[in-house]
């Protein structure tokens, strides 16, 4: 099968909002009066991202799911998105699951793919993908003020558990590790709750490497600090709940360590203002998502983080850095 065959089979569709897709040398994008393109680009590479063997299906939803969770966190709408994919070979099998598993959560958020490119190499995914928002309504990571509420979406660290699991670090039962990797494997973007939060929260960006280290990020272009209560971390991790039915709850410091730098969450953190904790409930009723409030926003530069006694934590908890 010839690259051009293999994009027929496999990633040609008519598309409903793009003005042209797959085909030209170029896709053709127009956007509606009063409206600006969001535009994010994600890359997945076997073996720095996934394992080789990844099952092919859960692994084309997230390489969408990555960059709608970008999308998210801009309070975009979902509009189009082109994919580039390096293969070792054609693999009709592979491919026919890979595709399946993206088309399927694109169709789930009306997102057309519209193009891309493909080439011989090891396995390379980089998604673009492009959504709409109201002009001046995006969500940036630049708006928290001292004072703000900081929120989280969802539950954090299941993925970093059950990557420790897969690299042989840590041993879960089969009941545990099924749903943790399912969230490593096929995260749930939050698109509903990115866009139900335009109007309500001052500040948001996706938890992708490590809630810590990307709050700092936040935090440093807002131009402020925060206080974190990591006495939330055990309802965060949901593996942790489940554990502690069973009477037998993980290590306080592990559960710390995936919650606060675990990476691949893809969930969303925000802040907004004390005025408007009715409205994130609101939001998070109307888009099935559960929100926890972790933490204020502070003048003073710097992350802190407490305990439940209200005494500082002084470890140090490292996300992940795609150098190092």
């Amino acid at each position: 099968m010839g690259e051009f065959d293999l994009i027929a089979r496999y990633f040609t569709r008519p598309v409903r909002r793009a003005v042209l897709g797959v085909g030209d040398d170029c896709a053709l994008l127009q956007p509606r009066a009063g409206i600006q393109l969001a535009i994010s680009s994600d890359m997945l590479v076997e073996g720095r991202h996934f394992f080789a063997g990844t099952d092919a299906y859960r692994l084309g939803h997230k390489a969408l799911a990555v960059n709608l969770s970008d999308l998210a966190a801009c309070g975009a709408q979902p509009v189009a998105f082109t994919l580039a994919l390096a293969l070792p070979r054609v693999d009709e099998p592979w491919l026919q699951a890979f595709s399946s598993g993206l088309l399927a959560l694109a169709d789930a958020h009306g997102c057309e793919l519209i193009g891309g490119d493909t080439t011989q190499g090891p396995l390379n995914i980089c998604i673009t993908v492009f959504g709409e928002v109201p002009a001046g309504q995006a969500l940036l990571r630049s708006g928290a003020r001292a004072g703000d509420d900081l929120y989280v979406s969802g539950h954090l660290g299941d993925a970093r558990l059950a990557l420790e699991c897969l690299l042989g670090h840590f041993a879960l039962p089969p009941a545990l590790l099924a749903p943790a990797q399912q969230r490593l494997e096929a995260p749930t973007p939050r698109v509903a709750l990115g866009q139900a939060l335009r109007s309500i929260a001052s500040a948001a960006l996706d938890v992708s490497d490590g809630l810590l280290g990307d709050l700092s990020h936040l935090l440093r272009a807002s131009g402020v600090g925060a206080c974190v209560d990591t006495s939330c971390t055990s309802a965060l991790l949901a593996t942790q709940v489940a554990a502690g039915q069973t009477g037998q709850p993980l290590e306080t410091e592990r559960v710390r360590q995936c919650t606060l730098a675990g990476g691949d969450d893809y969930e969303l953190l925000f802040t907004a203002a004390p005025g408007q904790r009715h409205a994130v409930l609101a939001a998070a009723q109307a888009s099935a998502t559960a929100v926890t409030r972790i933490g204020t926003i502070e003048a003073s530069p710097g992350l802190r983080l407490m305990d439940s006694q209200g005494q500082t934590i002084t470890a140090r908890y490292a996300s992940f850095d795609h150098f190092a």
